[in-house]
């Protein structure tokens, strides 16, 4: 069986200012930092295999807080990366408003049609995602494995496991940060344990 452990990085600068990221970055927030490490200390005796991270600071620096001084392998792969938002990213939705309006508004209510403005489509980010999903499932049979990453592309590999279309792409559960997520495989047969759960962040006030 493979314990797969999915999280998403902890709140960043512009997490706090409502601005799209995408390939951009910004650094984690004091919160942010918190978040990660009570998000460490929650999987502190889960003895992970290896940990898979999108190479972006913010899902690096969460992946180093929750490795600590662990001798755990640590491997940066693309394929974990958020969506590329292309001219939206650093912008907030009222920017983005005036730039497209209605691909605004396919991106958060029907992702199937939505069309970037040279960026990544929704089906883009899934086959990157799948596809390092079916080599764990190939390599890492008997492990432990955890992987750091982002909203969109923890929520298309959930979507990918619990066979949810695009059509439905945004409905619950929201994946706070450092939020966690367990997939046991086990010969084939998926079950999923937790999906978005952030038990261990209820006392951060405010954690959206």
């Amino acid at each position: 069986m493979i314990e797969l452990y999915i999280v998403r990085h902890g709140e960043t600068v512009w997490n706090t200012g409502k601005r799209m990221q995408g390939r951009k970055d910004s650094p984690l927030t004091e919160k942010g930092i918190k978040q990660a490490n009570e998000l460490a200390k929650r999987i502190k005796n889960i003895n992970f295999n290896v940990i898979y991270f999108s190479p972006l600071g913010r899902a690096m620096e969460t992946a180093k807080i929750i490795r600590a001084q662990r001798n755990i392998p640590i491997i940066k792969d693309d394929r974990l990366m958020e969506i590329d938002l292309g001219d939206w990213e650093g912008l907030n939705e009222k920017e983005i408003k005036v730039k497209n309006s209605k691909e605004l508004y396919n991106f958060g209510t029907n992702p199937k049609i939505y069309k970037p403005d040279n960026g990544e489509k929704f089906e883009q980010v899934k086959v990157r995602a799948v596809s390092l999903i079916k080599d764990i499932i190939n390599n890492c049979e008997g492990k432990k494995v955890l992987l750091v990453t982002h909203t969109i592309t923890l929520k298309t590999i959930m979507a990918y496991f619990e066979n949810t279309s695009l059509e439905k792409f945004w409905n619950s559960p929201y994946i706070y940060q450092a939020s966690l997520s367990q997939v046991n495989i086990n010969k084939g047969n998926v079950k999923v344990i937790l999906h978005g759960d952030y038990s261990h962040l209820t006392h951060i006030n405010s954690i959206q």
